[in-house]
């Protein structure tokens, strides 16, 4: 019974697990135990009729299974708990993606998909286990062991992904600073925003600062003389977007003038990919794809029948 309790645990861990890759400024700290909560009063339930209690008493209790209210408790207390973080985590996710795209510039952003995959998957795979719950109480003498092999055989499937997932892409994961703050885009408008469009407009053609798959928000604030938050609302307000695709407009366009310069016909499309600033081809396809209606191949071969 102890050790069954630990599953009081499991979501706590996978929730510090999820700030830990999203956030670089995630530590544990003493107030975080009060995740521990539901692991101990759980325990302090059994204490009078599991843990005090010789094994002939037990036994006798076990006959009335679905008449242990201790049991009932801490089964429905876990599957609770369960959702209580899923969505604790979703919400975690979305502040996350939100920093991510009105901040980075680099593409390769595999550890939002990465978490949503694994969360959502999660959640799919503890639905089996509420089934398996429900039929544990109501035909235990065959539903339920069969249930019991069906989570098995699903828990180590998630287990072998989880693996080759690691394997597959070793850089995850890019974590960004929780304190950064997420712009609305209902702020007030800056009083110069004119100006600093053309300033923005100006140095982008010029210096072509997109072609770093690096850049982030506050290198090109610092780069144009111009307050981060200021820029950030400037290219949320004026322009309607996000940083990320701000930047990734200026990186397609300039693969389109790649793509379609007969003196670079030769290069590859990976070649073009990594020139423009991205640093994914499936990044970029995407991104292709989404402004102009056809992956680069297509794009090049309008040009080069």
């Amino acid at each position: 019974m102890a050790k069954s309790l630990l599953a009081y645990l499991q979501m706590p861990i996978l929730y510090f697990y999820v700030l830990s890759v999203c956030y670089s400024d995630f530590k544990l700290k003493p107030k975080h135990l009060f995740h521990c909560i539901p692991f101990v009063v759980g325990n302090l339930i059994l204490v009078n009729r599991f843990y005090t209690k010789d094994a002939s008493y037990i036994a006798n209790l076990w006959k009335d299974f679905n008449g242990i209210w201790e049991l009932v408790f801490i089964h429905f207390s876990i599957h609770l708990q369960f959702i209580f973080y899923i969505v604790l985590i979703f919400i975690v996710l979305n502040k996350y993606k939100k920093i991510y795209y009105q901040n980075f510039s680099d593409t390769a952003t595999k550890t939002y998909d990465w978490l949503f995959q694994f969360t959502l998957v999660s959640a799919i795979a503890h639905s089996f286990v509420i089934i398996k719950s429900i039929l544990k109480y109501v035909d235990g003498n065959f539903s339920f062991p069969i249930a019991q092999i069906v989570v098995s055989i699903i828990g180590l499937s998630i287990v072998i992904w989880l693996v080759f997932k690691a394997l597959k892409y070793p850089e995850l994961f890019k974590s960004v600073d929780s304190k950064i703050e997420v712009f609305s885009t209902d702020e007030t408008k800056c009083t110069e925003d004119t100006e600093h469009l053309v300033k923005l407009d100006n140095f982008m053609k010029k210096q072509k600062p997109y072609l770093n798959s690096s850049l982030t928000l506050r290198n090109l604030a610092q780069e144009i003389k111009i307050n981060s938050r200021e820029l950030s609302i400037l290219i949320n307000q004026n322009l309607n977007k996000h940083f990320f695709d701000f930047i990734n407009e200026y990186r397609i366009n300039e693969a389109k003038n790649i793509l379609k310069n007969p003196s670079k016909k030769e290069y590859t499309i990976l070649e073009v990919l990594y020139d423009v600033g991205f640093n994914s081809k499936s990044s970029f396809n995407t991104a292709f794809k989404k402004h102009t209606g056809a992956t680069p191949s297509e794009y090049r071969k309008q040009f080069y029948n």
